[in-house]
């Protein structure tokens, strides 16, 4: 098997515009990962080494693509880690998802049932090993890794649905039963990583890049205070030939990225997006990304990605303020569909502009069918707008779905992102105070060549704009 060495640095990604200058740091692993062991047990991610390909089909009209990837586990914790079989419920599920950047942003399109641990191999990827015993036995030791091949992980007998964990806690019901799969649902495509051929046709997506991603849900794990590493990504491409019998191919083209989900490959592809991590208390993490560009038709696109790690409260709505003067265009959202017949709806949310806020929203958790932004899950929201981000970084709301509780009282997540800029007065007043100073000229000078202080409307500040102020000048 090939070894491959825990990663221990963290991710940086910036964002820079017009007056100021944004950046977020990664934190990935709460619970030590920026060296040496974490207290108590902490399984992770190390290795995504190999993906399943089986029989696409057709599904409502669409055609489909299956898949499975493989997932082996390390215990970089300081005690061992249980690993007992269905029906008891102290073992990991793991979920699998992949992801697609293409045009700029980032999408989530496929996910799978999760699968449930049965026993632990007790081998070295990550370093040394002390093994909990010999043979598979029904715990991890410290140090150990366990191999799940994409075989293993397709494997349906083994795939239940994501609904009834807690992801939080890492607990579920073990005796569960599943939902049935919806009437007609071809047997091959049920509770593995389902893909729209088009959304992998190479000749649909010039230039897109791929990445597949595992997680580890353990309650011992989240006990101790270390779930917030169990996600790692795997960049790959995809071959041009489609198979009756298995799709297209995938190969893997980068090292697996440990403690990290996937939503941080978008700011490896671009250097411009921002990105930090938001830890509810009482409950999960969620990870806001954001990026912005420059239509070249005089407006500017607005992305956000939101991920899902391990909240159970899961979001139901998201705000971003719209000063007065702006227009906004093109408003969207994108989330990943549930095929597997999982009570859920996958209808998208609703998106209205009041009161200086563009907010989109899910049905009210008094419908436990809503589509909010449950774990291991990403959603998008777009939209285009006249003017320039912001030179400095405004803040966005997630509003949470699940109703507080004394152990997690928010309401909502609070957010760093970038925000439309409150459009330049034409008289010049670029601080609105009632008057045009020295102030105002040197916001303009500092956004010299950018849109940000763009008084006359043409898309760039410049000497134009200066004249302007300088005519309207009160002192």
């Amino acid at each position: 098997m090939k070894t491959h060495a825990l990663l221990g640095g963290l991710a940086l990604s910036g964002f820079a515009m017009c007056l100021g200058q944004w950046s977020a740091t990664a934190l990935p692993g709460d619970g030590g990962d920026e060296g040496g062991l974490s207290a108590g047990p902490d399984v992770i991610v190390g290795a995504i080494p190999d993906v399943a390909r089986y029989t696409p089909s057709t599904w409502n009209g669409v055609q489909y693509a299956s898949y499975a990837i493989g997932s082996t586990s390390c215990n970089i914790g300081t005690a061992q880690l249980l690993w007992i079989p269905n029906p008891d419920n102290r073992h990991p599920v793991i979920p699998q998802n992949m992801y697609r950047v293409k045009g700029g942003a980032i999408e989530q399109i496929g996910m799978s049932w999760v699968k449930h641990g049965f026993c632990a191999l007790q081998q070295t990827l990550c370093g040394s090993c002390q093994p909990a015993g010999g043979g598979c036995p029904t715990v991890l030791g410290i140090g150990c890794s366990d191999p799940y091949t994409a075989g293993l992980n397709g494997a349906q007998d083994d795939l239940k649905s994501r609904g009834p964990i807690n992801p939080t806690t890492g607990f579920f019901q073990g005796d569960y039963a599943d939902p049935a799969p919806p009437s007609g649902l071809p047997s091959s495509l049920r509770e593995r990583i389902m893909v729209a051929r088009n959304d992998l046709d190479p000749s649909l997506n010039s230039g897109a890049a791929y990445f597949a991603e595992a997680q580890y849900i353990h309650p011992q794990d989240a006990a101790s205070g270390n779930a917030a590493n169990n996600a790692s990504y795997r960049r790959f491409t995809v071959g041009s030939t489609w198979s009756s019998t298995q799709g297209y191919p995938i190969t893997y083209s980068a090292p697996t990225v440990q403690l990290q989900p996937a939503i941080y490959g978008w700011a490896a592809i671009h250097n411009d997006v921002g990105i930090r991590d938001y830890d509810v208390t009482g409950d999960g993490r969620f990870t806001l990304a954001f990026r912005t560009w420059q239509n070249g038709d005089g407006t500017w696109h607005y992305e956000y990605a939101v991920f899902n790690l391990n909240s159970d409260r899961a979001g139901g709505s998201f705000s971003v303020p719209i000063p007065a003067g702006v227009t906004v265009t093109n408003i969207d959202f994108k989330s990943p569909a549930y095929h597997n017949g999982e009570p859920f709806s996958n209808a998208p949310w609703t998106a209205t502009l009041e009161n200086g806020t563009l907010t989109w929203a899910c049905a009210p958790n008094t419908q436990a069918s809503a589509n909010a932004l449950r774990w291991s899950t990403m959603y998008n929201f777009r939209f285009d707008a006249n003017v320039a981000p912001a030179a400095i970084t405004g803040q966005v709301a997630l509003g949470l779905w699940k109703a507080p509780t004394a152990g997690s009282p928010a309401t909502s997540v609070a957010m760093q992102a970038a925000v439309p800029s409150t459009p330049p007065s034409s008289s010049g007043d670029l601080n609105n105070d009632g008057q045009v100073n020295g102030q105002d000229l040197a916001a303009l000078l500092a956004c010299w060549g950018a849109p940000c202080a763009d008084i006359n409307g043409d898309g760039t500040t410049s000497g134009v704009d200066l004249a302007a102020l300088l005519a309207a000048w009160t002192g």
